[in-house]
């Protein structure tokens, strides 16, 4: 059996011209619309939920390396407040980024990324280092074991990187009390971290961070892939640790 068109079902070769093109608009319309949306999606994301960072320098050895990339989460301390131990990311609160170290090279098109929150950007005016005190808390170095001391409280911390032959967990000897709306920081690679501890002893005006300079709470190593993992903040070194807050 034959199927038979109706006359009129049957395309002129300008109205299937007309049907492509139409189609064609369409389409391009839809991957434009859809890449708009990405485009604000990842806007809206770096801008109030999380960011991407690099690492620069070696104070936050062995925990992170020089260039690393690191997931911020912004939520933190506006939302979730700090705790102790949280690795974070704060911009400087005067006077602590005197030596920059040379920016990875970027392009025209690393700038891009980094607007859209999907890189991350290589000339900011951050730091990042682990919270040791919060507002109130007395913190002390060192004790007769070379501990760090938190509201009398020593400290055992697997963090820390110490050269070879080295026992104290910082170089420095301090007895500070974080005041209200501050905290105390401290890098991991103790001896080679210009942090609160550095500055306290250089006896500069600003040893302490300001709560509102502390952009975020760092989540993740996002880069190279082969260290991907998670930031922990090891609570069990700081559940002895009374509260002091203010």
């Amino acid at each position: 059996m034959t199927d038979v068109l109706d006359a009129d079902q049957v395309e002129t070769p300008e109205q299937a011209t007309r049907r492509r093109r139409r189609s064609v608009l369409l389409f391009l319309r839809d991957i434009l619309f859809i890449l708009l949306a990405a485009v604000v999606i990842s806007f809206v994301i770096k801008t109030f939920f999380v960011r991407s960072f690099y690492i620069p320098s070696a104070s936050m050895e062995n925990t992170l390396m020089v260039n690393d990339r690191v997931i911020v989460s912004l939520l933190t301390p506006g939302l979730t407040p700090l705790q102790h131990g949280d690795v974070v990311v704060f911009q400087d609160p005067g006077g602590w980024l005197t030596d920059l170290p040379p920016a990875a090279p970027s392009s025209p098109l690393d700038g891009v990324l980094a607007f859209l929150g999907l890189a991350a950007p290589t000339d900011s005016n951050h730091l990042i280092k682990r919270v040791i005190g919060l507002p109130g808390d007395h913190v002390q170095c060192c004790n007769v074991l070379g501990r760090l001391t938190v509201n009398g409280v020593p400290l055992d911390e697997p963090y820390i990187h110490l050269p070879s032959g080295v026992t104290s967990s910082d170089p420095y000897t301090f007895s500070v009390t974080v005041p209200k709306g501050d905290i105390w920081v401290m890098g991991d690679n103790r001896n080679d971290s210009e942090d609160s501890a550095y500055h306290e002893t250089k006896h500069d005006t600003s040893p302490f961070v300001p709560l509102r300079d502390v952009t975020g709470q760092a989540l993740l190593i996002s880069w190279p892939f082969n260290r991907w993992t998670f930031l922990g903040n090891y609570p069990v070194v700081f559940s002895d640790v009374p509260s002091k807050s203010k």
